[in-house]
């Protein structure tokens, strides 16, 4: 056999030429092996995902960094397949996105990571372990076959929850307090702590100051096209009288120092060599 680079006969044995043919039989078999386990070990990911979405505050993977009761469903409404609520439905197709919260650009797994600390009151999980990226898979699923369009204005995909059109600051919380009563204390309790039927929506258990709900406007447009649940009929007058009075109570305030776990479990290496 002739070296292709310099012209001089090789010496390699009959015996190193079979080690080597073994090794690259050895390397294409298991290639193959696991490309044919992939498809089943993706959908077992992407269905963990969904578990986790529904079961955010009492799975044994996701509960330890929750601390409101609430699960990603309580807002995202139908694990995020509402095709308004918060849906994640397109959602992946934003990014990475540019935040001008966070003031850089910003993937898909670090929105996640942010609703823990925020929506979800609780402690930043590792990037890259195993319930965050599941989640990813997850709602990236809920946007296969559509053409990605980066958000370079904010994080948000194509069916983000429409501003109403009234000034937030006409919310009038003393008729929302009657609203409230009407409409919304059966599932929330009259004290905002929730019942069996609904979450908290204000006090220690409820999301923090840093989630976008904490903010008039957020709510009331998201009321608007969510509560009450399966028979949203809400008037935007009405959405936003409400949205006033539930966040005229107390709710745990956010400082980021107390929501980020130790340096050295801000990320793992989720790779087996």
């Amino acid at each position: 056999m002739m070296s292709s680079t310099s012209g001089k006969r090789s010496t390699r044995s009959p015996a190193w030429r079979f080690a080597v043919g073994c090794w690259v039989v050895s390397i294409v078999s298991s290639g193959a092996n696991a490309a044919a386990e992939s498809p089943g070990k993706l959908t077992e990911t992407v269905e963990l995902g969904r578990v986790l979405v529904e079961q955010t505050a009492t799975h044994p993977l996701t509960r330890q960094y929750v601390g409101a009761a609430l699960n990603c469903t309580s807002c995202h409404l139908e694990n995020g397949t509402h095709p308004t609520a918060a849906s994640f439905l397109d959602v992946a197709t934003a990014y990475p996105a540019w935040a001008g919260r966070e003031g850089r650009v910003i993937t898909l797994e670090d929105r996640v990571l942010n609703c823990f600390m925020r929506s979800c009151n609780g402690i930043r999980p590792p990037q890259g372990s195993p319930p965050v990226v599941a989640m990813v898979a997850y709602i990236t699923s809920l946007s296969e076959g559509r053409p990605i369009r980066m958000n370079a204005a904010s994080p948000h995909g194509p069916r983000r929850v429409p501003p109403l059109g009234l000034d937030p600051a006409t919310g009038d919380a003393a008729v929302g307090e009657k609203l409230y009563t009407q409409r919304c204390g059966d599932c929330h309790a009259a004290d905002g702590n929730g019942t069996a039927d609904g979450p908290p929506v204000w006090g220690p258990r409820s999301f923090n100051s840093g989630a976008g709900l904490s903010h008039v406007e957020h709510l009331a447009a998201w009321l608007k096209l969510a509560m009450p649940l399966d028979a949203a009929d809400l008037t935007e007058r009405e959405a936003l009288d409400i949205a006033a009075y539930v966040n005229s109570h107390p709710r745990p305030d956010f400082v980021i120092e107390d929501h980020l776990p130790p340096a050295e479990e801000m990320g793992v290496y989720n790779g087996k060599r």
